[in-house]
């Protein structure tokens, strides 16, 4: 019987991912991992300007002070984006794995793949927010409390796990 691995992310995963989320399970394990690429269009401003402020990227806050709401179609198409390079970043690191762009809400999406999945494990990679990881409103946060298990928090292209 094969297990399943979800996996939310907002970036593309890259090498470093890969490899921690395959030391997830053993070789012979029979594993695979679904990725899931939210093409949510809701934005926060006040939220993303904080969070680049807190990265001291003053040049980044300013340019989420003056973009305008991006067009869904480029949303959605950035999603595929980052779904493909995900894939095969996964692929090259030797796992069997499918992905999707997810419609809608993100933490729901991912709820729902793995109640219907009965996944052993879910995994949410991000980037750093400072406001919704100190609040808890991040997305590991809201996973783990709607499913009432742990949910692994990564930040995207490091070793750090997030506080879920």
């Amino acid at each position: 019987m094969t297990d399943s691995i979800i996996i939310l992310t907002e970036e593309p995963l890259g090498d470093i991912d890969a490899e921690n989320i395959t030391r997830l399970y053993e070789d012979d394990d029979d594993v695979e991992l679904l990725v899931l690429v939210p093409a949510d269009t809701k934005r926060n401003l006040l939220v993303d300007v904080v969070d680049q402020l807190t990265m001291l990227d003053l040049p980044g806050a300013l340019r989420e002070l003056r973009e305008k709401a991006p067009d869904q179609a480029a949303v959605r198409a950035e999603a595929a984006h980052t779904l493909e390079i995900s894939l095969t970043t996964l692929r090259n690191a030797g796992t069997k794995v499918t992905g999707a762009v997810a419609e809608g809400n993100a933490v729901a999406s991912l709820v729902a793949k793995v109640n219907e999945t009965q996944a052993r494990q879910a995994v949410v990679v991000t980037r750093p927010h400072a406001l919704a990881d100190t609040f808890r409103r991040d997305w590991a946060s809201q996973a783990q409390h709607k499913l009432g298990l742990p949910v692994l928090h990564l930040y995207a292209g490091s070793g750090f796990i997030g506080d879920s």
